[in-house]
């Protein structure tokens, strides 16, 4: 099993917007193969003074099977839409990948 955590960095005021999108994606993703959970987060709405905020960021969480569905999920024909329709709102993404130790 593998985890990811991709943050999704979006322009100011478009979080909602690109929420919307993922939630419409989700039934998606969920029924592929070797997915496990595909959920957005947010940023804690809350005064912590150690940490960093992050409020035009999504954080997806992920758990596939193995690289290989991983790898076939990104290549899928819905998430090629995907990307495109919200292109114009995002600034950057950077995803990791991890696993138990």
């Amino acid at each position: 099993m593998i985890t990811v955590i991709a943050e999704i960095k979006v322009k100011p005021g478009r979080r909602d917007s690109v929420i919307e999108k993922i939630t419409a994606l989700l039934p998606s993703v969920l029924a592929e193969k070797g997915c496990h959970r595909y959920e957005p987060y947010v940023d804690f709405n809350g005064q912590i003074p150690w940490r960093k905020t992050v409020p035009d960021s999504i954080f997806m969480l992920e758990d596939w099977e193995s690289l290989a569905h991983l790898e076939a999920h990104q290549q899928a024909e819905h998430m090629d839409k995907h990307r495109e329709n919200i292109k114009a709102d995002v600034l950057d993404v950077v995803i990791h990948i991890i696993e138990k130790v």
